[in-house]
């Protein structure tokens, strides 16, 4: 079965603070609160690896009166007839990536105000379970899309008939549940939204499909630099790191989350032993790893104790303008992290100045294994890693695409055509965060994000 993930359509509003912002084009996203109303998500894996949909509904037990308790009976029944359907659904369902491209657009987040009921739960809510409605009969529209997936078209009629079915069932309790019954159906959803993330966790590798944005965080220091966060850190824990230029600096500024660094409140700054070369740092389960000034050796610094844990020469590795990126700057080392680990990217003379994909040892430095591709490092704009393929655009200027990918998993390698919006005309740092689903990128001067989607391969029981 194939699936279309864009995670970061979910998370990346939040993560750029722009919580309250509602953007107006298609690139943009739009944010989805915790604290929303009735929620439908589907073709999530669970751990045996197939697909499951969820749609979130009342407990049985929200109330034991009469007719109220006989309806949320009948609602939480047609949900889990619902949930058996889709169940026998998944078991039908053959790869047909061009149906779901197009239920990417229609995934769309739910948007009650939770919040808002809070001040006044009896007055507000008629109010908000008409909203709570509305927003069911906005899944409506995903139906078709549905009917074009699957293959068993008399189990999708049926599949139909029982989302109109939980609508009316909604509309004859939204006026007799009470405040005591809407705060449990609130804590329902916030659980639901829990296990959902958990499920989505699975989902860790894909193929780069496409690239949209960006969202400009902020404007700040010269044309080139580097900022980043961790992408092993909890999700508490949202430190970015931020280091302006690419030569002649030692100093690297700590901010405590992404609005800290917005707003420009450093919480800490480090002065390096050493200078760096280029802009293609990264920071990976608390340390900084980076290219020490005029040579090829890596440096790994620890922000906890300050101190260098690692420093190790990369063989052979071109460095001070050897072999850099299209765009200079002493881009020659190229550190970077996916899903699968710690990476360097640089040229050899042996290699005839191509790309060498290694795999790095994050304690050691030590190269594990090494991939030499025939694409030259000097005609390459950028490149980033995602799940272990490395993706290399063909210019840091406008018009830039992903214009090639390899594959260390099968040491075969692609031209793509993926473009993505260069908005301020020169792209001098671009990589990938795993935990984020998120390219981060140093554009003229301006720090940006973009958005990932990535085409899932979910191997199901009818699978060979």
């Amino acid at each position: 079965m194939a699936m279309i993930s864009n995670w970061m359509s979910q998370t990346l509003p939040s993560l750029v603070g722009l919580n309250t912002t509602r953007l107006s084009t298609s690139d943009t996203l739009t944010q989805i609160s915790p604290k929303e109303g009735w929620q439908v998500y589907s073709s999530a894996q669970d751990p045996d690896g197939r697909c499951i949909c969820t749609v979130v509904a009342p407990e049985q037990n929200l109330c034991s009166r009469d007719a109220k308790s006989r309806q949320l009976r009948q609602l939480l029944e047609k949900v889990q007839n619902m949930s058996q359907s889709i169940e026998v659904l998944n078991l039908r369902t053959q790869r047909d990536f061009q149906y779901v491209l197009k239920m990417e657009t229609q995934m769309k987040g739910l948007k009650a105000k939770f919040r808002q009921i809070e001040d006044d739960r009896k007055t507000l809510m008629t109010k908000h379970f008409q909203d709570l409605k509305e927003k069911m009969d906005e899944l409506l529209p995903l139906i078709p899309v549905l009917e074009q997936y699957k293959t068993d078209a008399k189990l999708i009629t049926q599949f139909k008939e029982e989302i109109r079915n939980l609508s009316a069932v909604l509309t004859g309790i939204q006026e007799e549940i009470g405040a005591y019954d809407y705060e449990e159906l609130h804590q329902r959803v916030l659980s639901l939204e829990t296990r959902l993330r958990d499920c989505m966790k699975k989902l860790t590798c894909g193929k780069l499909m496409k690239i949209t944005g960006p969202i400009t965080v902020k404007t700040s220091g010269t044309r080139f630099g580097a900022w980043m966060t961790d992408p092993l850190a909890s999700e508490k824990n949202n430190r970015v790191w931020y280091m302006d230029s690419y030569t002649n600096n030692k100093i690297v500024r700590e901010y405590k989350s992404i609005t800290d660094f917005v707003s420009g409140a450093e919480s800490r700054t480090y002065n390096l032993p050493f200078k760096w070369a280029g802009t293609n740092h990264v920071v990976y389960n608390g340390s900084l790893y980076f290219n020490k000034y005029q040579s090829n050796i890596i440096i790994k610094y620890s922000f906890d104790t300050g101190r260098v844990l690692a420093q190790r020469s990369l063989e052979y590795a071109g460095f001070h303008n050897v072999y850099p990126y299209t765009w200079g700057g002493f881009s020659d080392i190229d550190l970077m992290a996916d899903e699968i680990g710690l990476w360097a990217i640089y040229a050899t003379n042996q290699n005839a100045g191509n790309i060498v994909i290694s795999q790095l040892n994050q304690d050691t430095l030590e190269v594990m294994k090494s991939w030499s591709t025939g694409y030259p490092k000097r005609s390459a704009g950028e490149s980033f890693m995602i799940c272990g393929t490395l993706y290399v655009t063909n210019s840091h200027l406008t018009g830039a695409k992903v214009y090639y990918s390899y594959s260390t998993k099968t040491s075969t390698y692609e031209y793509t055509d993926i473009p993505f919006h260069n908005q301020y005309f020169h792209i001098s740092m671009l990589d990938y965060n795993a935990r984020d689903r998120a390219l981060y990128a140093w554009n003229n001067g301006h720090q940006v994000l973009f958005n990932v989607t990535l085409f899932h391969i979910i191997k199901t029981e009818d699978d060979t």
